[in-house]
């Protein structure tokens, strides 16, 4: 009996051993799931976190693409055609000053040059009363004939005699004071219609400058062209054709900016606005997306006119790219 008792102590001491393990298993299993469920949980949240700020990221973006960059976009070709109607307007401001002491040096040698002309002529005439006086004379030698044997005589001698002597000094006084210095009386007739044509030329160039400088390009494109047409020989022809390539960079025809400027080196290739026109071909390559052909024209400019302002911006350009 007392082996049988310590048997069915023993198996219910197993029994209650293998029911405390499976208690404890099954608590362990239970904290485990709970434990899955809430980092399932929380993974669910990050990701709905990641994708909220993915969205707010795309939505983002798509205003900066369709809002902000289009303003910024739209600023910088306002900067950009800012920039290129100032640099225009001082450039015309600089060839405005060069005109204009160009015209008061050339109205200083005008001035001086008939100064002594009119010095010239002032002593011109006054050394051409002299001979006048001497011309009476000859009446004093007809009253020597006159004592000889005819009497009558010598009086229409001498009238006859004295006139042409005054006469031949009036008329070389007016050609020593106005004759010589236009050399004929053909070239100061040519010289009105010249002067009316300069003014013409001055006023055609002037009119398309001003238009140029209010803005008005299409119209001042025109009256450049019109004018390097009409005059292809006046010193403003040049000028004209560069404010032309200018005026089509100004808007936006980078093309014939490129024709027009290049148009100005081969017809004159002394201009002293050649270097300028170098650099506005560089600038209108720029602007048609060729950075390569726009480098190899500021370094052209830089070989060929090394010590003009239009160097230097192009020394400018290449340093800051």
């Amino acid at each position: 009996m007392s082996r049988i008792t310590a048997l069915r102590h023993a198996a219910v001491a197993a029994l209650v051993g293998a029911l405390l393990t499976t208690t404890v298993a099954r608590a362990a299993l239970f904290d485990d799931e709970e434990a899955r469920k809430r980092i399932e949980a929380t993974n669910q949240r990050v990701t709905q976190v990641q994708r909220q700020l993915e969205e707010r990221m795309a939505a983002l973006e798509t205003q900066l693409k369709t809002q902000g960059l289009v303003e910024i976009f739209n600023q910088v070709e306002l900067l950009k055609a800012d920039m290129s109607r100032l640099r225009g307007q001082i450039e015309v401001l600089t060839y405005e000053l060069g005109e204009a002491q160009k015209r008061q040096r050339d109205l200083y040698v005008d001035l001086d040059a008939r100064m002594r002309k009119i010095e010239s002529g002032a002593v011109a005439a006054a050394g051409s009363s002299p001979p006048a006086t001497p011309s009476p004379a000859a009446p004093a030698t007809t009253p020597g004939a006159a004592a000889g044997t005819l009497p009558p005589m010598p009086p229409p001698g001498s009238v006859a005699a004295a006139p042409p002597p005054p006469a031949a000094p009036q008329v070389a006084a007016p050609a020593a004071t106005f004759g010589p210095p236009p050399g004929s009386p053909l070239p100061p007739g040519r010289a009105a219609p010249a002067a009316n044509d300069t003014a013409g030329e001055q006023r055609a160039y002037d009119a398309a400058l001003d238009l140029f400088k209010a803005g008005n390009f299409g119209a001042a494109i025109q009256g450049f062209a019109t004018f390097v047409k009409t005059y292809p020989r006046s010193p403003l022809a040049p000028s004209a054709q560069y404010w032309l390539g200018n005026a089509q960079f100004a808007s936006k025809d980078y093309r014939g900016a490129i024709t027009s400027q290049r148009q100005l080196i081969t017809a004159y290739p002394d201009s002293q606005k050649v270097p300028d026109a170098l650099l506005n071909i560089a600038s209108s390559q720029f602007e048609l997306g060729d950075p390569v052909a726009s480098r190899r024209s500021l370094e052209d400019l830089i070989a060929r006119y090394p010590q003009t302002e239009a160097a230097g911006k192009a020394r400018q350009r290449l340093s800051g790219k």
